[in-house]
């Protein structure tokens, strides 16, 4: 085993971020994961002492603003913790040279009209559609500005995990109760498992960092609509998946207007040499798997 490594976690409290900590220490990390009462990433002082103090080896940013529809209403507040927060570590990051792992999200992508589907390569000209997706770009921008040289932008999109709210923890208990959902079919995108993001960044994070500077991709392989994640989720609790109503978008009335199709391509993990991802089905059984014996007290 390498030697222990200081990591800095922000947003610990969350879906991944809680994961990523529990894997930290399984390995024999040293981590830091401060409250929100403990560190204001929007307060620029409060960051550079922070990190001055901590001198991670790596830093991981997993707090955002995640709230899609109220983006519309307050991007500017989303700005200030998906954009100028980022910058901020960043700089600290850039005076304490430690690396720089900032998750980021398939919103940043909207299809161009006219053109068929594939996935996004990680180079592709971000072009978002909602406040939230402007927010989680400029915050991209921002990142590899001030750290061009140690830092990563991390894509992830439909995430779940073992903590946390979720689409997928949503629609198992809907299984296990009565009644239909309604659940747009428009919408294609990658359910991705938690362990499989938290997985990248650990092999991310065992590469030179002059291999793993820009945009990475970790997202499971494959796609499928949210109708279709909700019928399999259904199937695998042993729920007839017909009691998923397929709908459309604009029939959920939604105030953010969402991309239809915001499939990622992972070229950058073959120049690698590693695919650390799984088909999302396989995430997904595996996952589900856990989950009901967990619910049944098996």
């Amino acid at each position: 085993m390498s030697a222990p490594e200081r990591w800095l976690v922000i947003g610990a409290s969350g879906r991944l971020g809680r994961e990523l900590c529990d894997a930290l220490r399984g390995r024999g990390h040293i981590v830091a994961a401060p409250s929100r009462g403990r560190l204001d990433v929007t307060d620029r002082a409060a960051v550079a002492r922070y990190l001055s103090d901590w001198a991670p080896d790596i830093t991981v940013n997993c707090a955002a603003w995640t709230r899609v529809d109220d983006a519309e209403r307050h991007e500017a507040e989303a700005l200030r913790i998906n954009a100028e927060a980022p910058r901020y570590l960043a700089r600290a990051c850039r005076a304490t040279r430690s690396r720089l792992f900032h998750l980021s999200t398939d919103a940043v992508f909207s299809p161009a009209a006219g053109h068929p589907p594939r996935p996004f390569p990680e180079d592709h000209p971000p072009a978002p559609v909602n406040a939230y997706g402007r927010s989680k770009h400029a915050g991209e921008r921002a990142v590899l500005e001030e750290l061009p040289h140690r830092s990563t932008v991390v894509r992830t999109a439909w995430l779940y995990g073992r903590y946390g709210s979720s689409f997928v923890r949503t629609m198992l208990r809907h299984a296990a109760g009565q009644g239909t959902v309604r659940v747009a079919h428009d919408q294609y995108g990658q359910p991705t498992s938690a362990t499989d993001v938290l997985c990248a960044l650990l092999a991310l994070a065992d590469a030179p960092p002059a291999r793993t500077t820009g945009v990475f991709h970790a997202t499971c392989l494959g796609s499928t609509t949210w109708y279709g994640l909700a019928r399999e989720v259904f199937r695998l609790a042993g729920a007839d998946p017909d009691r998923v109503e397929p709908v459309t978008t604009a029939s959920l009335g939604r105030p953010a207007p969402r991309p239809a199709w915001s499939v990622l391509g992972h070229d950058r993990w073959r120049e690698l040499g590693v695919l650390p991802v799984r088909p999302w089905a396989e995430a997904l059984a595996a996952f589900c798997r856990t989950e009901v014996s967990a619910c049944c007290g098996h």
